[in-house]
């Protein structure tokens, strides 16, 4: 069963056509990766399926109901979560107090009925020894942890993670790997944009490569970097 479907998807600004005729299915419980050059068109894939941005033509599906001109809000309650190359967190609240925020708001629910969630989703990403912290005073890694909360803090069916392990050390990496796997072995489906590709390829099952907003790869991690074309447009090796 497919959680989540883009049929011939299209999106331009002005003559740059930044999603160009998208078809895609992500079965449930399934983690995709999503490669390709800067400006490849990979977070306005990601904006088309959360609402950010509606497309030009074509149709999303989610979890069975046709969301292509569901608003954001709308698509975030009924189970995309999301986070974000660059962490934007309440800077003056603490972590635990972010993630409450995400889930009364993500979820439609009181304080009373999503705190035991939070400390939960705590201890999950790592992060209970700085719950009482303000945001602002974290690590790199504790920020991408946090991101990472936020968006589980919405209870997501589908999980977008964009380029969340941009910046880390070889240790650090390793560490965010296996906690997104624990994610990912609880059973949410997760969508990961990512040029750290060693960390992508030992969570993903399928890679997705795009150009220019067309897809020009999708299939297995291996064979897909194995690609002539891949390897030409990706990683700017001349075959």
């Amino acid at each position: 069963m497919s959680i989540l479907t883009l049929q011939n998807v299209s999106k331009s600004f002005g003559a740059l056509k930044v999603a160009n005729d998208v078809s895609l299915d992500v079965p449930q419980g399934e983690a995709l990766g999503i490669i390709g050059p800067n400006g490849a068109g990979k977070s306005t894939l990601f904006n088309l399926i959360t609402g950010n941005l509606s497309p030009d033509a074509g149709r999303i599906v989610f979890d069975g109901v046709d969301v292509t001109k569901v608003s954001p809000m709308q698509r975030c309650l009924s189970g995309v979560g999301r986070s974000f190359q660059i962490p934007q967190p309440f800077t003056n609240l603490t972590v635990f107090e972010n993630l409450v925020v995400a889930a009364t708001h993500g979820q439609a629910l009181s304080e009373r009925d999503v705190t035991a969630q939070c400390a939960a989703i705590l201890e999950q990403t790592e992060l209970m020894p700085v719950a009482n912290k303000t945001a602002g005073s974290l690590s790199l890694l504790q920020r991408k942890r946090m991101e990472l909360a936020r968006a589980m803090a919405t209870q997501p069916k589908l999980l977008l993670l964009d380029e969340i392990a941009g910046g880390l050390t070889e240790g650090e990496c390793r560490s965010l790997i296996q906690t997104i796997k624990s994610i990912h072995a609880g059973g949410t489906t997760i969508i990961w944009i990512e040029h750290v590709l060693h960390a992508l390829n030992s969570v993903v099952e399928r890679l997705l490569v795009l150009d220019f907003g067309k897809v020009i790869g999708l299939g297995d991690p291996d064979e897909i970097m194995a690609s002539r074309e891949v390897r030409e447009i990706y990683l700017g090796i001349e075959i």
